[in-house]
């Protein structure tokens, strides 16, 4: 009887934090085509101002590839009210803090600031859609910064270039198969024109997504949306008509070399659905079922009982037209590729063969259900977590919902998942090495 009250107690309990999550949002149309998305939270006097553009690597044109980076950069230079120089500037004297960040799929911007100076978050992003500087000087300046990052974050890093041959051989027609930041010579090759032709293509009100949470007054929020961004024209958004991937029907095995390891890495990578298709999120279960915690089966088995390993991972890259689903390996010492791929797939066969335990399945619940309770704990990540799951998802209330779809995936979509798409005639096989001497 104890156990059943405590039980019940516990139920009541997540319940509660299951409602506390809830977020409240209302989204509607500006005519010009400006999706707006409000959420007010008065706990703290903070606001963040958000913009999404439907705009990411996949939309650059072969021979043109970094655009939508080279962007989150540049669009930082200035506008026509806000001069060269000045956007930090700015923020931080204002008691705000900003960023921007940018992938295959989308380009976000926002500043958080507190929530008596929301007005000046909105004015900002509204001079940023409405008029940005696109001049040669601030072109060449954010070359050389763009350069610097490319050569700290993927040419001088160990594993750096790792990801971008995978892209590239596991997609050959759709534009997946380059990386975010793109090729520096399609960059220096640019001209101006280009960039102010890129600008007016994708940063217009109807390719674009408005996100401000927090310490709001709706009404007003309104009215000041309505000044700053109503009377900006719309563009001319064309249909993303990707070319698409035929399937992976024999295995394929590339080797690539990098300078900066010394050991080397492992990737078996396979091309997965897109993120709105149910079986992206049980790949990702699937994913962290193998590798989700230093108790998982891969690490458990490779790294910590049989130390063959260094490190052991499976993941779910979630794109919007395809997922990647990819394991990445470094052997300890002398073990060879064939032993660690003859391990994993070892372990790929007895997921599509049989059910995981009852036991595992609860686990990766609770698991799910912990970042879920643990999600969107500041109004910065609930403003991103609203864009997104608008932009690359086309539904907003998934940050209310998604996690019933966890919820509804059982032990057989698993194995399910794991006949259909990890298969041996379905991969690619990395082997990345260390340059020869």
């Amino acid at each position: 009887m104890k156990k059943r009250i405590i039980s019940a107690a516990m139920i009541a309990f997540l319940g509660v934090i299951a409602s506390a999550q809830q977020i409240k949002f209302e989204e509607y149309n500006l005519p010009n085509g400006l999706h707006v998305i409000l959420h007010q939270d008065n706990t703290a006097p903070v606001v963040t101002t958000g913009v999404m553009y439907n705009v990411g690597a996949k939309d650059e044109e072969k021979g043109r590839t970094g655009f939508a980076h080279f962007f989150e950069h540049l669009l930082f230079e200035g506008t026509a009210n806000i001069k060269r120089g000045e956007w930090f500037k700015i923020v931080s004297s204002n008691g705000g803090a900003n960023n921007a960040n940018t992938n295959n799929d989308r380009t976000y911007y926002y500043e958080t600031f507190p929530s008596n100076n929301e007005q000046l978050g909105l004015w900002m992003e509204s001079e940023r859609m409405r008029k940005s500087d696109i001049s040669q000087l601030g072109v060449d300046t954010q070359r050389e910064v763009v350069k610097e990052e490319k050569r700290l974050r993927m040419d001088n890093q160990p594993y750096g270039n790792l990801f971008t041959e995978v892209q590239k051989n596991l997609f050959t027609k759709h534009p997946y198969h380059w990386s975010t930041i793109g090729s520096m010579d399609d960059l220096n090759a640019a001209k101006l024109v280009e960039f102010q032709n890129f600008y007016k293509k994708f940063y217009v009100p109807n390719n674009a997504t408005l996100v401000v949470a927090g310490d709001i007054d709706v009404a007003q929020t309104k009215k000041w949306i309505e000044t700053y961004y109503g009377s900006i024209p719309q563009g001319t958004v064309a249909p993303k008509n990707f070319p698409k991937d035929d399937p992976i029907t024999v295995q394929k095995e590339i080797t690539a070399y990098d300078p900066n390891i010394q050991i080397p890495a492992y990737v078996t990578a396979y091309r997965t659905p897109g993120n709105q298709e149910k079986d992206s999120y049980v790949l990702t279960m699937l994913s962290t079922y193998l590798s989700g915690g230093k108790s998982s089966v891969l690490y458990k088995k490779l790294v910590d009982e049989e130390k063959k390993a260094l490190q052991v991972a499976a993941f779910n890259q979630t794109l919007v037209d395809y997922g990647i689903f990819a394991f990445f390996a470094l052997p300890m010492g002398e073990t060879s590729r064939a032993v660690l791929q003859g391990d994993i797939d070892a372990e790929i066969k007895k997921l599509q063969t049989n059910l995981i335990s009852e036991e595992d399945y609860q686990k990766l619940q609770n698991q799910f259900e912990n970042q879920f309770v643990n999600s969107n704990s500041s109004i910065q990540g609930i403003a991103s977590s609203l864009a997104s799951y608008s932009v690359m998802n086309g539904n907003t209330n998934l940050i209310n919902k998604e996690i019933d779809i966890y919820r509804g995936i059982t032990r057989e979509d698993i194995r399910n998942a794991a006949k259909k798409y990890l298969n041996p005639n379905q991969r690619i096989i990395l082997n990345y090495l260390p340059e020869k001497k």
